[in-house]
């Protein structure tokens, strides 16, 4: 019954994030009237949603008055850097209605939702830039463990490959200065870098290099990333990038994944399985893999040694070096 009624609660946030709950209540408590009129919500439903927000520890409940709890005021507050909202509301308004679809894909085996063409979704670069701005949230811990976990004194430069608006490069060449890095995206992503790479200051450290990494030359370079990219697409284009990235590194490079691992005996984790299916109901090659198989990849490309360890609670990290 849990499982079953999950679905309650992760509609019950989106509810919230809609009707920009957490932000309004990141001004200060309010009482159930106050938040009533201030968000136009009906008497009847409001004491119930209000109160299932605070028994699910999303916000705090004292003499009457509603606050957001620690982790809403954090991650919740759109006048926050760290503000994850943008990313649930992608949930709610794509993922969430693919996912009642998914009889739909386990019989026809076909995507449920969105679109193959990347190039039509960045037509909205509003849209795009909210979603980027959550999507660096949500990513923060990967982006705190590359930067520390890595060892980049070796090298000099890097790309990353399919790095949106250069959130993880900007980060990296602040933290080593010694460094610089190329962004590759499609073209139509270039304003968003330009605007993210001027606000973190690093504009004269990270470049941005336009193109489709499965046909256009990739940056000549000491190490590569593929960050949540080789799970967009299906085995064949997954080595295709592999090989790719051997043959633009330069001698003594690195090429560094970082995804949702399944594991090897597909026992779990439970989290990277789901992910897979999410993946299969948005993208018509879409799924997560396991370590073996990536392996296979590697080594069929050339790379000589391969290493997978933990990167976050739930990413894990493969670093394949070239002689």
């Amino acid at each position: 019954m849990d499982i079953a009624s999950g679905f309650w609660r992760a509609r019950a946030l989106f509810s919230a994030v809609d009707l920009d709950l957490f932000t309004h209540l990141a001004k200060g408590p309010a009482t159930r009237e106050e938040l009533q009129d201030s968000l136009g919500l009906h008497p009847s439903p409001a004491e119930d949603f209000l109160d299932a927000l605070v028994a699910l520890g999303l916000l705090q409940r004292e003499d009457g008055r509603y606050a957001n709890a620690r982790a809403a005021e954090r991650y919740l507050d759109r006048a926050k850097d760290s503000y994850v909202g943008g990313f649930f509301t992608f949930m709610s308004y794509s993922l969430y209605p693919a996912w009642g679809r998914l009889t739909g894909l386990l019989r026809s085996g076909g995507r449920q939702e969105g679109l193959d063409d990347f190039g039509e979704w960045y037509k909205d670069l509003d849209q795009v830039r909210g979603f980027m701005h959550a999507m660096d949230s949500v990513s923060a811990p990967v982006t705190e463990e590359l930067v520390r976990r890595f060892d980049w004194s070796a090298y000099r430069t890097f790309a990353d490959l399919g790095g949106a608006r250069g959130n993880l490069a900007g980060h990296l060449v602040k933290a080593h200065t010694h460094l610089r890095g190329t962004t590759f995206d499609v073209p139509a992503v270039k304003p968003l870098f330009e605007e993210h790479v001027a606000k973190l200051g690093v504009a004269d450290k990270v470049d941005f290099q336009g193109g489709d990494f499965r046909i256009d030359p990739l940056p000549e370079t000491d190490v590569l990333i593929f960050g949540h990219v080789l799970h967009d697409w299906d085995a064949d284009t997954r080595e295709l990038l592999v090989k790719r990235a051997y043959d633009a590194l330069r001698p003594g490079g690195a090429l560094l994944i970082y995804e949702e691992l399944l594991d090897d005996d597909r026992r779990g984790p439970a989290r990277s399985l789901l992910m897979s299916l999410n993946m299969r109901l948005v993208r018509s090659d879409g799924s997560e893999y396991t370590a073996a198989e990536s392996r296979g990849w590697l080594r069929e490309a050339g790379f000589a040694e391969v290493s997978v360890e933990d990167l976050t609670a739930t990413e894990r990290l493969v670093v394949a070096r070239k002689k």
